[in-house]
């Protein structure tokens, strides 16, 4: 039977994964989930999620670091991949595939899944990676882009590492990226000026233990709460501008 294809649908979808410690060693996706969007209106049309046990339960660790993490017990009674391969193949073929970092790992790891139970790995009609688009848009404001650093960064909460969690967060995190960057195309000599020559703050980095500039998005000695002042006192200005009322209103639906 032939599987209905949606190529103008978004699914976001994340993957959490055992970490090799060892050469040699493979990732083991131990959760899937997955929300499918409505492109025209960022809407959540479907999601499913899934813990999944693998082939060999010793290579999940017996306790986790994080609260609500992953563990050993959590994933025995989980079904294999095999036994929702169907329903991801269901979710993810024909669609455009979104995610963080999804080009090089979890599209890979997908890949790698599908060809170990010996079946064909569903195919994206487009790929949107949401690491690429917003370093290359965004820029480095967030510091190292990573998910936590974004989310922290629009004070959105903490990163959870539960596919499911961290695919709505991907979307907010889109959504408010693509607020901000509206609003400077919108107001470029005003906007990108002021946050492009924003102050830098120091953040140490957990790899090297390194002292390292990061850029934010108000001056020293600033709040967000003034730039957004800051924000709404342009736009009121802009109130004569019809055409420019009307792409405002537009985009906010868009981005609702």
């Amino acid at each position: 039977m032939e599987i209905q294809t949606f190529p103008s649908e978004i699914v976001f979808f994340d993957l959490e994964t055992t970490v090799p410690n060892k050469t040699g060693q493979h990732f083991h996706i131990l959760e899937f989930g997955a929300i499918i969007v409505c492109p025209r209106k960022l809407e959540e049309l479907d999601s499913f999620t899934t813990l999944i046990q693998p082939k060999d339960i010793s290579v999940v660790s017996l306790r986790s670091s994080r609260s609500g993490g992953i563990t050993r017990a959590k994933v025995r009674d989980a079904p294999s991949f095999e036994d929702v391969a169907e329903k991801i193949y269901g979710l993810l073929h024909g669609r455009i595939w979104a995610g963080h970092n999804i080009r090089r790992f979890d599209c890979v790891r997908i890949k790698e899944a599908f060809a170990e139970i010996g079946k064909a790995a569903p195919e994206p009609s487009g790929i949107i990676d949401s690491l690429g688009l917003l370093s290359d848009k965004f820029g480095k404001r967030a510091g190292n882009m990573k998910m936590a650093s974004l989310a922290a960064y629009f004070g959105l909460g903490v990163q959870k590492h539960r596919s499911l969690d961290d695919v709505r967060m991907n979307l907010e995190v889109l959504k408010h990226c693509a607020t901000v960057l509206f609003l400077e195309s919108t107001l470029p000599n005003q906007l990108e000026a002021q946050w492009q020559s924003s102050s830098k703050i120091m953040t140490r980095s957990r790899s090297n233990k390194q002292i390292a500039p990061r850029a934010m998005p108000y001056s020293k000695g600033g709040s967000l709460g003034k730039m957004t002042q800051n924000v709404k006192n342009l736009l009121s200005k802009a109130q004569g501008n019809q055409a420019l009322q009307n792409l405002i209103k537009h985009s906010h639906s868009l981005l609702r």
